[in-house]
């Protein structure tokens, strides 16, 4: 079922719109563990967009409900794939997230090439380098606020249905 600007209203909770707006990602980006990023973000350009920031800014949010930032930049090591992520908290209009994310991309660039060496090697070495790094104590302060800011109404993921209500016809998917 295509979800269309009539659903997004007649969702009366936001868990309802949060599962409503999940069952569409899963349903145009229908993607697996493992997945090309190159490929991903080819195809979110065809998704509303709206529905291509929620995809961007996903991977982020396991990020900082399982790690922090340096590891999302290692568990999400492509340049386009954060460029993309930065333009979808402002699309979302998570203005703090954003610039904490910004802000700790740039950090991460002199450690750019390092991370992607110790990744090529094998994700164990940067398991192993990583903690108390000089780039784990860099990101640190921006990690540890944007934790605050994950208590917040349901952190990253509250932007979702926020988004969806405020912008419905960013979500739908228009007839061609």
């Amino acid at each position: 079922m295509t979800l269309t600007e009539v659903g997004i209203r007649e969702c009366t909770t936001d868990d309802e719109l949060f599962k409503l707006l999940s069952a569409e990602l899963k349903r145009l980006l229908p993607y697996e563990e493992g997945f090309d990023l190159n490929e991903f973000l080819e195809e979110t350009r065809t998704i509303p967009i709206g529905l291509r920031a929620m995809a961007a800014i996903y991977q982020l949010d396991v990020s900082l409900t399982l790690d922090d930032l340096g590891w999302h930049f290692a568990n999400w090591h492509h340049h386009g794939y954060c460029e993309e992520t930065a333009w979808a908290l402002k699309e979302l209009e998570a203005f703090e997230q954003a610039e904490l994310f910004a802000k700790g991309y740039a950090v991460a660039q002199p450690w750019w090439d390092k991370i992607g060496e110790l990744l090529a090697e094998d994700f164990s070495a940067f398991v192993a380098w990583y903690p108390d790094s000089a780039l784990d104590r860099a990101t640190m302060p921006l990690t540890r606020r944007m934790w605050d800011l994950q208590e917040i109404d349901y952190g990253l993921l509250g932007y979702w249905t926020r988004h969806a209500r405020k912008y419905p016809h960013k979500v739908v998917q228009r007839p061609p």
